[in-house]
Parts: structure tokens; C-alpha cells; sequence
């Protein structure tokens, strides 16, 4: 079961900053299972912001698996990928509809993480004005075991659609998430590019 369904428990939590960005997610022989991110951010319909177009903020992942299969998931272009089949990674549609909003999630099969090579997961503000700091986003990250990993998109950079806000890598001993809130002026291409992913965008509605 994971760690993050236990009413009323206090569940220890990992916070990257600047200060510490990077923390380790999986060992080698340690038993996982599905990873769930979350991103959560202010509509900016109340409060301040109430007389501002709500803000919008769309999910998704740029990855590369060990076989070095590359790809895109995300809500755009309906890529919501699969679980239990390449590239093992699933996004959950807007759940924004309720009283209490859960903002979006996508899930990562970590049941055989040497699958994965790195996976980058980013942030865009999909609809109303490029403002990070009405947002106020956060990104949390919930494994089968262990503490919750939270990434708050904080240093807003104006006008900027995209942030590319953590990475995870797997470099034989594990797999890391290393903090990078590294705000882009462009969508999905453009952060693939300012990481040297090297997508194949052509005749892609990505």
C-alpha cells in the first residue's frame, strides 16, 4: 500500500532546495512499486488574484529508457502512456473539478527501475498568463516506501510557459531525483532542447 493513503498519519517529508537539491529515491534490491507525482498550484481565482484568469498548469515528462527508447507524456497530443508496458509511465487526466482539487498526477512503474535511464518531469502553464508566482506549484512526489520528495516551484522567472522541475536518473546505483525548478520560455520543445534530450519532433503534434 502506499505510504501516502493513511488517514490522520504524519508522513516524513524530504524537501530539494538550492541548498539540498538531490536525494535518492531507489536502491539497488529495494522493492518498489508505483511512484505517483503530483503537481498542485493555485487557480488564482481567489484571494488576490480573484479578479485574474485562473491559472492552468498541465503535467508531463520527458524520458529514456534503458534500451534507449525516447518519448514524451502528456496531456497534449493525448501521449498518456502505459503502466505496465513501455515507457511505463501514466498520466492521469485533470482532476481540478472538485471542491478539493488534487491537482494532476502521473504514475511510474518503478517495479523494474532499471528500465529507466533518466526521466524528466516538467510543468506548463497550459492556459492564462505565464505567472509562476500566482501559481505557486508544488510538486510532490510519493513512493511505495519512504518519504514523500517535494519540489516547490519557487524563483518564478516572468513570462517564462515551461519549468523543468525534477530529474530522475539512474546511474547503475539507484535512481536519484535531483531538484532543477529551471524555468524555460517555451513548451515541450523547448525544454528538450535546453537539456540536449534529443526528441524526434518532426510531424509530431507534441
Amino acid at each position: 500500500m502506499a505510504n501516502d493513503n493513511t488517514p490522520g498519519l504524519a508522513l516524513p517529508k524530504v524537501k530539494l532546495s538550492k541548498a539540498t537539491p538531490s536525494t535518492t529515491l531507489t536502491k539497488p534490491g529495494d522493492q518498489h512499486g508505483i511512484l505517483r507525482v503530483n503537481l498542485n498550484w493555485s487557480t488564482g481565482s481567489k484571494g488576490f488574484f480573484r479578479k485574474t484568469k485562473p491559472v492552468d498548469l498541465d503535467l508531463g515528462c520527458l524520458y529514456e529508457l534503458s534500451n534507449g527508447a525516447k518519448g514524451v507524456v502528456q496531456a497534449i497530443g493525448k501521449n498518456f502512456g502505459a503502466l505496465e508496458s513501455e515507457p511505463y509511465i501514466f498520466l492521469d487526466g485533470d482532476d481540478r473539478s472538485g471542491a478539493a482539487s488534487a491537482g494532476e498526477n502521473m504514475h511510474i512503474n518503478l517495479g523494474r527501475p532499471e528500465l529507466f535511464r533518466r526521466i524528466l518531469i516538467f510543468a506548463v502553464i497550459y492556459d492564462g498568463v505565464p505567472n509562476w508566482a500566482a501559481a505557486d506549484g508544488v510538486v510532490t512526489l510519493f513512493p511505495t516506501s519512504g518519504p514523500q520528495i517535494e519540489v516547490r516551484l519557487d524563483s518564478p522567472v516572468s513570462g517564462a510557459r515551461s519549468c523543468a522541475v525534477a530529474l530522475l536518473q539512474n546511474q547503475g546505483t539507484g535512481i536519484t531525483v535531483h531538484r532543477e525548478v529551471h524555468y524555460v520560455d517555451g513548451a515541450q520543445r523547448a525544454i528538450d532542447e535546453a537539456y540536449r534530450w534529443g526528441m524526434d519532433w518532426h510531424g509530431a503534434s507534441k
